[in-house]
């Protein structure tokens, strides 16, 4: 019995462990965004990243480089018939086959992020082999080669062959160094050896092109990583927020779910409700009548008269908790008919005279003339208007004044309001006595305390009519509740009056 009664427990509580399941997705979050916002970079964060980019890119361009290969040795072979250049372009394009082929064996292995270390190193010792061939086409030389011609050949290759390898290897961190140093120690020894101004020449154009292509590649590499890091964050974020609306979702769904389930509670036990208080009430009326009989005990008549009170007190409270929550449950369905506000007004206001005398506040009207048949629920509106009238008696002191006014608004629609000098509500509160059971600071002192239901159910009136409820409250002055519905409910159209607070009324009476 125990585990059942957990059981529907649990379906009314949503699961907050799952927080507790992205606890690691935040902090990576939260280190990501550190960390760009610091400006540091993680050298080894994004290695197998990087190395799968560059196995692609040397599998794309795996054509490009051994072509400029073969062009070279054929060009320089137009210098000069010198066999070393054919064995030069044979070794060089094994080499690059070889690294073609390591990488489609690393394309395919490239599973694991622990490799990416011991792959990298293969690959740059692959760069290095490469490096040491073009070391030996920069000590190439040309013996019937008259001026400078061959000088500044080697140079546009070894410039192109550096421009096309730093493209393509730049997410391979320090691939020019292992690919081209070789290149500028042998540019180096021949300038050293000869004393040609052309291999001087050409020793510091590749230097400077090196250095330059270094930079280059630095912060291309740079530029990947934070768009890797700006990627990554982006990812963690949206999965952050998925987990998040899943469980706002399923907050939603529980709440709507525990809702509905009160509303249906409260509309299946009206029945069982009202059936016991109107036998209360109907027994108290007898007794208080002395049907059957005196009631010599003035203390029981006393009684008497508190039951039915008591009674009558809690049979409005529940019709008020019924009427909000058919509304919130969807079922308050309106018997819209043709019918005018004012009718409703002065029937509305004679039911509250009794009390008002009682206290002698003096109920005043200001109704518009003329005005057109609205489209509403007449048992709806009478609604609206006694609970606007019933706060209006119950906060207005004595020999007060309520003013109860209708019109036209600006938008050609209509409007009731009802407008007292009681001690009003501070501004800050008006919200909360426009919410279910919300009650400001003189509600609660005052000794007439009601259930706080009265202005939400008329709010929620009035939207089921498609028109809007406004509350205007100021301290020692005095609050006006508006009832305004909108133009499409008038069955006949009048020219409007600008503004809701002062209408043009011709018809005036004045109760006390």
């Amino acid at each position: 019995m125990a585990h059942t009664a957990g059981t529907m427990t649990d379906k009314n509580i949503v699961d907050r462990s799952r927080t507790h399941k992205n606890a690691a997705l935040v902090r990576t979050v939260r280190e990501t965004r550190d960390r760009l916002q610091s400006g540091r970079e993680t050298p080894t964060a994004f290695d197998h990243e990087l190395m799968m980019m560059h196995i692609n890119a040397v599998l794309q361009g795996a054509a490009a480089v051994p072509a400029l290969v073969m062009l070279s040795a054929m060009v320089g072979l137009y210098f000069d018939q010198a066999i070393g250049l054919l064995l030069w372009a044979f070794v060089t394009l094994i080499l690059y086959s070889g690294l073609v082929l390591m990488a489609r064996r690393a394309a395919r292995n490239f599973a694991d992020d622990n490799l990416a270390v011991r792959w990298r190193t293969r690959f740059l010792g692959f760069y290095l082999a490469i490096g040491v061939c073009w070391a030996v086409f920069a000590l190439q030389g040309c013996a019937a080669c008259g001026g400078d011609t061959f000088a500044f050949y080697k140079a546009a290759v070894l410039l192109v062959a550096l421009a096309a390898t730093a493209m393509a290897s730049f997410t391979l961190r320090h691939v020019l160094y292992f690919t081209f140093v070789p290149t500028v120690m042998a540019l180096i020894w021949r300038a050293v050896t000869i004393h040609d101004p052309a291999e001087i020449s050409v020793l510091a154009m590749f230097t400077a092109t090196v250095v330059f292509f270094t930079y280059v590649s630095q912060k291309l590499l740079s530029a990947n990583i934070k768009m890797m890091i700006f990627q990554t964050e982006k990812d963690n974020l949206i999965a952050e927020l998925e987990v998040a609306k899943s469980m706002s979702d399923e907050a939603r769904r529980r709440a709507e779910e525990a809702n509905l389930a009160k509303s249906r509670f409260l509309a299946s036990m009206s029945h069982e409700l009202r059936t016991p208080l109107n036998a209360i009430l109907g027994f108290s009326e007898v007794m208080s009548g002395e049907v059957l009989g005196p009631i010599e005990n003035a203390n029981y008549k006393e009684y008497v008269q508190d039951i039915h009170q008591s009674g009558q007190h809690l049979l409005n409270l529940i019709n008020e908790i019924l009427d909000l929550s058919r509304i919130e449950a969807g079922r308050y369905d309106l018997a819209e008919t043709a019918l005018a506000l004012s009718d409703i007004a002065e029937d509305c206001i004679s039911l509250v005279q009794l009390k008002a005398r009682s206290k002698n506040i003096r109920i005043t009207e200001a109704f518009e003339n003329g005005l057109p048949m609205v489209w509403a629920d007449e048992k709806a509106m009478r609604q609206v208007l006694l609970n606007l009238l019933s706060n209006a008696v119950k906060f207005t002191p004595t020999c007060g004044e309520i003013q109860v006014k209708i019109g036209w608004t600006a938008g050609r629609g209509q409007y009731i309001a009802v407008k007292d000098n009681g001690p009003g509500i501070a501004e800050e509160e008006i919200p909360i006595v426009l919410a279910a059971f919300g009650q400001g600071s003189i509600a609660i002192k005052s000794a007439e305390q009601g259930t706080g239901l009265g202005l939400p159910i008329v709010q929620a009136i009035m939207a089921k009519h498609g028109g809007e409820f406004v509350l205007k409250s100021k301290l020692r002055e005095g609050t006006e509740g508006i009832a305004i519905l909108p133009s499409q409910r008038v069955l006949e159209g009048l020219a409007a009056v600008e503004g809701i607070g002062e209408p043009g009324a011709r018809k005036k009476r004045a109760f006390s």
